[in-house]
């Protein structure tokens, strides 16, 4: 069967079957050898990669295995279906995938590339009781928030630093025990070489620089993204200006947050103090 020609700037469903075409093609397979593992016709991909068919979760997962794609293809799905997501945050997610350096600060819960599960779970089921997302969109951002941590668990090249606000490690979410093992989740992360974590101690007061969610993302071609988020909505900002006078103020705050060492120290502390 002749493949057409992609637009992937044509529409999201477009650009879904442009990455679904590179992938398979990048696999080795044709399309009837992708439908064969994924239980659909060679037209049916086709139609797949060709943007007149809509994708279901559970094939967009049954072809990222068959391609051996690690998420890749998954995160694509959520840029297209991303309803249960915060506005904004699907499109900053593609980019944090490809990106060798992330930094990190946010003020009061743990930064969600460093949660555990059962952490994450604890704040999503309290947005289901307060009625801000329903069951379904729960486990959707679980999902999703578990494709992230995989992808950049595979990439160990990627250069990782946090932040933590103080805040975060004192707020017990989800008990006590959940909280002593987030606590030791964040020991485990720190001890390796390309994650960097360091605590911001509420001595800063007011020389805390953001008062925000705030991520710099360096791109391969040394570009600077800056993502951050409001209750409503993520936004990528992706003018230099913005980029670097963050990056400005992060480089401050890690001067001003404490070592590594310490900070490490600190985590280990409050894990001890919570199950004591």
């Amino acid at each position: 069967m002749r493949e057409s020609q992609l637009d992937p700037s044509a529409s999201p469903l477009k650009a879904f079957g442009a990455q679904l075409r590179k992938l398979r093609k990048a696999a080795g397979l044709t399309q009837t050898q992708l439908g064969w593992r994924t239980n659909l016709s060679d037209s049916q991909i086709s139609n797949l990669e060709r943007g007149t068919r809509n994708p279901t979760l559970d094939w967009v997962r049954l072809a990222d295995k068959a391609i051996d794609a690690g998420g890749t293809l998954e995160l694509t799905y959520w840029s297209l279906n991303g309803s249960s997501l915060l506005e904004g945050f699907p499109e900053y997610a593609a980019q944090e995938a490809k990106a060798r350096g992330i930094s990190h600060f946010e003020l009061g819960i743990i930064p969600g590339l460093l949660q555990t599960m059962e952490y994450a779970n604890a704040f999503a089921l309290a947005a289901v009781r307060r009625g801000s997302i329903t069951e379904e969109q729960a486990a959707d951002r679980l999902d999703f928030l578990a494709t992230r941590q995989r992808l950049l668990g595979q990439r160990s090249t990627a250069r990782l630093h946090f932040v933590l606000d103080e805040g975060a490690l004192l707020r017990t979410v989800g008990g006590s025990k959940v909280m002593a093992r987030q606590l030791a989740h964040l020991e485990d992360l720190a001890s390796r070489p390309n994650i960097t974590i360091q605590v911001a101690p509420f001595s800063l007061a007011e020389e805390l620089p953001f008062t925000m969610v705030v991520t710099l993302l360096t791109m391969a071609d040394r570009s600077l993204l800056a993502y951050s988020e409001c209750q409503l909505r993520g936004f990528l900002a992706r003018d230099a200006d913005t980029a670097q006078a963050w990056e400005r103020d992060y480089h401050q705050l890690q001067v001003e947050a404490l070592p590594k060492a310490a900070s490490l120290e600190k985590i280990r502390k409050q894990g001890v103090r919570g199950t004591s």
